[in-house]
Formats: structure tokens, sequence, C-alpha cells
């Protein structure tokens, strides 16, 4: 078992900046791939960022959002720059279970999920 607490999270204006954190607790942090998700009102969760054998990131935040892991604070982070009103949402982070290493952008795939954060980003 793993859990997961995110934050981080609050309001911004667009332009903006924010960094969440991804706190893990319950296996060896550094084997299992993670990822961030985010869902906004009225719409089904989607993919933002993966790290695991290499790093991946949905189209709508390349060049804007970085992943990175610290594997001896077994802490995951996602830096938000130039962050636009589209980015609202809540932010989950995922975990693969122990062993899978390489990260997916399948929801599918991720067996442990936090309780979000909330990511608001004001025009």
């Amino acid at each position: 078992q793993v859990q997961l607490v995110e934050s981080g999270g609050g309001l911004v204006q667009a332009g903006g900046s924010l960094r969440l954190s991804c706190a893990a607790s319950g296996r060896t942090f550094a084997n299992y791939a993670m990822a961030w998700f985010r869902q906004a009102p009225g719409k089904e969760r989607e993919f933002v960022a993966a790290i695991g054998g290499a790093k991946y990131y949905a189209d709508s935040v390349k060049g804007r959002f970085t992943i990175s892991r610290d594997n001896a604070k077994n802490t995951m982070y996602l830096q938000m720059n130039s962050l636009k009103p589209a980015d609202t949402a809540v932010y989950y982070c995922a975990a693969r279970p122990t062993g899978y290493v390489i990260a997916t952008a399948n929801a599918n795939q991720y067996d442990y999920w936090g309780p979000g954060t909330q990511v608001t980003v004001s025009s």
C-alpha cells in the first residue's frame, strides 16, 4: 500500500506559477512510476505528466510544466509556469504498483491516488 498527499495548490493569476508536491509513504518510493492528472469541473480526468523511465507530458502543458521527484524525500513535484485559466482543475498525484517503474498516461494503470489539490487560475 502507498498513501499519497498533494499540497501546493491555490489561487494564482494567469501567467503565474505554482509548485505542487506529492508526499508518498508506505512503500519504497523509487520502485514505482508516478504521475499527475487533473480534472476540471464537468470534464473527465486527464493526464498531465508522468515520471518513470522517462518524463512524459500532455501536449497542453509541454514547455510550461516540469515533473520531478526526490526519492530521498519520497516526494514528487509539478512545477507549473505560465499558468492559464484552462489549467484550473483539481490536480491528483498517482502511483503505479510496486515494480512498475515505467510511466504511462493511462489513468487505469495507476493503483494509488491522492485526494487532490485545487488549482485555480484567474484571468
